[in-house]
């Protein structure tokens, strides 16, 4: 078993010293790296260790193996890594509060790109406003979540920052571990905030949107 975790340990520290000679290196998708024996020669390690760093950095997407071509830099598959990390927050107890306010972080650090695109582009008020009305049909919780999530996501979307959209991917977990306070709020004071959020958005008003959304997120606070 110490054998099993030392070379896993082992594992992860290649795996960190491929993703830095990338780096170093500024390669880019599809640029190819070098051979096992090459990487085993570099690191001080056997091919072992090699492939199973590389196995684990293909799973996620950064790295792509093909015959004949070898290793290359691959395109980072976010989904995957959005699930991957995602389940990591589900099953680990992470603090209620730090969740609340890594929302409030991310969401709200989207809405200047949201405000500006929106003068640009009048249709993202638009289908946002679509969303905001969807709330008053919902009898249920399953279909208040899933609307929820759908507006705040497409609320990041609008930013036209997808890393973005990808962070707030890993929160979903907020709206399983506040289900129950999510239960007990105020549906109709919910759908009001919505709106607030991004009306204020459509007239500009920048700091009075981030208000809303974080005290739209806070409210979550009392059921803790």
């Amino acid at each position: 078993m110490q054998k099993l975790v030392e070379r896993r340990s082992l594992s992860d520290l290649v795996a960190a010293g491929i993703k830095q000679h990338i780096v170093d290196n500024r390669l880019k998708p599809g640029d190819r790296l070098p051979t096992e024996n090459a990487l085993a020669d570099q690191f001080g390690v056997s091919r072992v260790s090699v492939r199973e760093a590389t196995k684990a950095l293909g799973f996620l997407g950064i790295l792509e193996s093909a015959p004949r071509r070898g290793l290359t830099v691959g395109n980072v598959n976010m989904t995957r890594v959005t699930e991957y990390l995602g389940f990591h927050l589900a099953i680990n107890d992470f603090p209620a509060a730090q969740l609340l306010e890594s929302r409030i972080i991310v969401e709200t650090g989207g809405l200047p790109h949201v405000m500006r695109r929106m003068v640009a582009d009048p249709e993202i008020y638009g289908d946002l406003n679509r969303l905001a009305g969807e709330f008053r049909q919902a009898h249920d919780l399953q279909t208040w979540i899933e609307l929820d999530i759908a507006f705040h996501r497409a609320l990041l979307e609008s930013s036209g920052l997808e890393p973005l959209v990808a962070f707030n991917d890993l929160l979903q977990v907020f709206f399983i571990r506040f289900r129950e306070s999510v239960k007990s709020a105020q549906w109709k004071r919910g759908i009001e905030s919505h709106q607030r959020i991004i009306d204020h958005l459509r007239d500009q008003k920048l700091e009075e949107a981030c208000d809303e959304l974080r005290r739209h997120i806070e409210s979550h606070k009392g059921q803790l």
